[in-house]
């Protein structure tokens, strides 16, 4: 591959990262006006689903205006389907543990999702479990346990239930990563991330529907800007970034790009939330990055050694 579109795919993560950075920001904005997760979820996906669709319409439309062959119908229900774990059961685990926890912890456990990774791949698909994914995993839940209990001091069994809630996330979105590379490698990029977040949004909406029988629109316009920014800012256009430039540089260089995720979400969490940064969390948050980006790091050196 040549260095411009290298070039192009690091740019396209990096912008991705610091965009999905902004999520819990949103979030826990939102959450000072009304303090519900399913209600900013329902306003995210209803500001996010028109665009999913236009995208997915507009490759459909390119793709048979080119004579290109369209993916076969399994593909198409197989992106559904991890659209639905990957995304809409993400989602709702994420968000309701934001209820719970402050921003940097949240970052923090969903960016263990590579650890997951490593050992339900070992586990269910086949990959090799090797020693320095052992001492990864072992230093990013250290930082991670550091952080847990200076919240835990504060919080208590909120924020137990909180970090569960989200580790539960990073799980569901570590299944996502495993199951969809193949399916995006058959659709493509633009065309599974609409067939995959549509299918998310329209579960996300109906959910709410059926739980609450109608989606309050009683909220003010400051509330409604930052649904919009989650919907479009932290979920659309990252969406899309992140998968164009994982294909062109990798899942490997992905992870070690998106490092920058945490890192800024603690900035912003700080600056405009208020939240305290101990000393604690400044360990915890060397452990969780130096965890995660040993592993990634280990994962770029190996096809060199063969």
């Amino acid at each position: 591959m040549d260095r411009r579109s290298l070039i192009i795919g690091y740019l396209l993560v990096a912008v991705g990262s610091a965009l999905f950075s902004s999520k819990a920001i949103f979030a826990k904005l939102a959450y000072l006006e009304r303090h519900d997760a399913l209600l900013i979820l329902a306003w995210r996906m209803l500001f996010a689903l028109p665009l999913f669709l236009a995208v997915g319409v507009f490759e459909i439309l390119r793709r048979r205006r080119h004579g290109r062959p369209m993916p076969r119908r399994a593909a198409f229900l197989w992106a559904i389907g991890i659209g639905l774990v990957g995304y809409y059961l993400a989602m709702i685990l994420d968000f309701s543990g934001l209820l719970y926890v402050t921003a940097q912890l949240e970052r923090l456990a969903l960016f263990t999702y590579p650890i997951f990774l490593i050992f339900i791949g070992a586990a269910l698909f086949g990959m090799r479990l090797t020693a320095s994914s052992v001492i990864a995993a072992l230093i990013t839940y250290l930082g991670l346990a550091t952080v847990f209990v200076s919240d835990f001091a504060i919080g208590g069994s909120n924020v137990l239930l909180g970090t569960a809630l989200v580790l539960g996330s990073a799980v569901a979105f570590a299944i996502y990563q495993l199951v969809a590379k193949r399916y995006i490698g058959e659709m493509g990029v633009a065309l599974f991330t609409s067939v995959a977040l549509s299918a998310a949004s329209v579960t996300t909406l109906l959910h709410v529907y059926l739980v609450r029988g109608h989606i309050d629109t009683s909220m003010s316009a400051h509330y409604f800007l930052l649904a919009a920014g989650i919907g479009i800012l932290a979920t659309v256009i990252p969406s899309y970034f992140v998968n164009a430039g994982m294909a062109r540089i990798g899942a490997a260089s992905t992870a070690i790009i998106s490092n920058v995720s945490p890192l800024l979400t603690i900035y912003f969490a700080v600056l405009l939330l208020g939240e305290d940064f101990t000393f604690a969390h400044a360990v915890g948050t060397a452990l969780v990055v130096g965890g995660v980006g040993y592993h990634t790091w280990r994962e770029l050196k190996r096809p060199a050694a063969v």
